[in-house]
């Protein structure tokens, strides 16, 4: 069925997804080195497990968090721990990260799987099982699944496997489906179990027609099946929720407000390689497409595989090649070195030329045209937002809510003044992160005084009450003497008052 609500703005744009998806998947033929970078979507770094020089087998697991909730790290392949060094990551600082380097050995032994889960487990167990396989959001937010089952569970009553490529170019979702689509299912009845949701809700675009088929196929009728318009970007969690329910996400909210908890269908993919045949997450399927590649396709690479590897397997980059971007074209980011590696996040290798991706055009003032506006998909107004990041208005672009900004583009991609209108934004959400932080510390230091205020204030008050009640003891005191004085003087008096008496009557003829 189709979804029966539209969310406002968006774009239409080329899907260019064909020319990736008429070759079957490809497995990546294994590297001679992997790059786990050790660290997690949240900052939280893992620490290693195995040292320098130490064989491990595939699927071992190589490093863990220090935070419960980062999940494990494990070997895509056996072989040997070259290092332990800092190695470039595909982040958009570019900046080098603490890595586990591993030369793989394609005769290591590998990991016994882990026993099934059936599907009458333990809700309990099965969140503890998909963070011990460590599997993170592969949708590109790359979140902790087990953190957020949890934080879930009980809380829900829909869950929505998200199946609908929130970019064009990308076309990994669409080929796991066509090809993975019972396993997609499985995975998304064990999340549903995982957190106590009733109904499950497979969500593509409309113009996916051999995932749609493979996955109508699959369902069975306590899964629905829906179709939201091809229409960028559909795949945004809060915009597939309006679609398919016509609410929306309260700011600064989830959607598990509303009882729905959304899922990517790759992470739901890796549940079931993690439930039932006892596999940890050591690869995922990758877009490698674009204009500056000779043979696109989708491929199924272990994590830590080069970039460059992936697009050698894909017949290498033509001359053209300006630069390589991780993501589409609308949020993904350029990727400076080609040996980063494959991480949980990265769901397309986008080799662009200029005509493709041209350079930024110099911005003119804005004409308040009031196109990006029209094409936000979560109703801001950017051009409002635009002037107030300027200005440092951090408040007022609160109020105005600039934290729903998802950074889809739309707004970019439209303004016929060319203005970075992104690049604004996120300074905008920079300096609001560094307003929230100087007031917490302002809020701090200002119960740190007040606190300190009334305890000085407690002590003070309390030396008094202990001077005064020394003072009324000493006055206590002072009187219980003068009256032991005055009763031995009276007993004195008495005394010599008793002897004079009979010293008179002896004297008497």
């Amino acid at each position: 069925m189709n979804a029966p609500h539209r969310f406002p703005g968006g774009l239409t744009l080329e899907p260019n997804r064909a020319i990736s998806t008429r070759h079957p998947v490809t497995a990546v033929p294994l590297p001679g080195r992997l790059i786990l970078p050790l660290g997690a979507a949240l900052g939280a770094p893992a620490q290693p497990c195995v040292s320098e020089g130490e064989r491990v087998r595939a699927g071992q697991c190589v490093a863990e968090g220090e935070d419960p909730a980062v999940p494990p790290l494990h070997a895509p392949a056996g072989g040997r721990v070259a290092a332990i060094t800092a190695h470039p990551a595909p982040h958009p600082s570019n900046l080098a990260v603490t890595s586990l380097v591993l030369e793989t050995d394609p005769d290591a032994a590998a990991e016994p799987p882990w026993p099934a889960l059936d599907a009458g487990a333990d809700p309990a167990a099965l969140r503890a099982r998909i963070h011990a396989a460590g599997i993170t959001g592969l949708g590109g937010a790359g979140f902790p699944t087990a953190a957020k089952l949890a934080d879930a569970a009980g809380r829900v009553h829909t869950l929505v496997l998200n199946g609908a490529e929130c970019e064009p170019w990308i076309s990994c979702d669409d080929m796991l489906m066509r090809t993975r689509a019972a396993a997609v299912l499985s995975g998304g009845r064990l999340l549903a179990r995982a957190v106590g949701a009733g109904r499950i809700v497979v969500a593509l675009e409309a113009d996916a027609e051999a995932a749609l088929e493979a996955v109508t196929a699959a369902a069975d009728d306590a899964i629905e099946v829906i179709t939201v318009p091809a229409r960028y970007p559909a795949g945004g969690e809060r915009q597939l929720v309006q679609a398919l329910t016509g609410e929306e996400v309260p700011a600064g909210d989830l959607p598990t407000t509303l009882g729905i908890l959304c899922q990517n269908v790759g992470t739901a993919e890796a549940v079931h390689r993690a439930a039932i045949e006892g596999r940890p997450l050591t690869h995922r399927h990758v877009t490698v497409t674009g204009d500056a590649v000779a043979d696109p396709r989708v491929m199924l690479a272990p994590l830590g595989a080069p970039f460059s590897d992936l697009l050698a397997a894909a017949g290498g980059a033509t001359p053209g090649l300006d630069r390589l971007i991780m993501g589409g074209p609308m949020m993904g980011f350029t990727v400076a070195d080609p040996a980063v590696p494959v991480v949980a996040a990265t769901n397309c290798i986008l080799a662009a030329t200029t005509a493709l991706c041209p350079p930024p055009q110099p911005a003119l003032p804005c004409i308040r045209c009031g196109a990006c506006a029209d094409a936000c998909p979560a109703s801001l107004q950017p051009q409002q937002l635009y002037w107030h990041a300027r200005g440092g208005e951090v408040d007022t672009l609160a109020a105005l809510g600039l934290g729903d900004c998802i950074e889809c583009g739309a707004c970019a991609y439209v303004c016929p003044s060319h203005i970075p209108l992104i690049q604004y934004f996120r300074h905008g959400k920079a300096e609001m992160a560094d307003a929230r932080q100087a007031r917490t510390i302002a809020e701090r230091a200002r119960e740190r005084y007040e606190a300190r205020q009334a305890r000085l204030a407690r002590e003070a008050e309390e030396r008094r009450q202990r001077r005064e009640q020394k003072k009324a003891q000493a006055r206590s005191g002072g009187d219980a003497r003068k009256a032991a004085v005055a009763a031995a003087l009276e007993k004195r008096r008495r005394r010599r008052g008793t002897t004079e008496s009979d010293g008179d009557d002896g004297g008497r003829p």
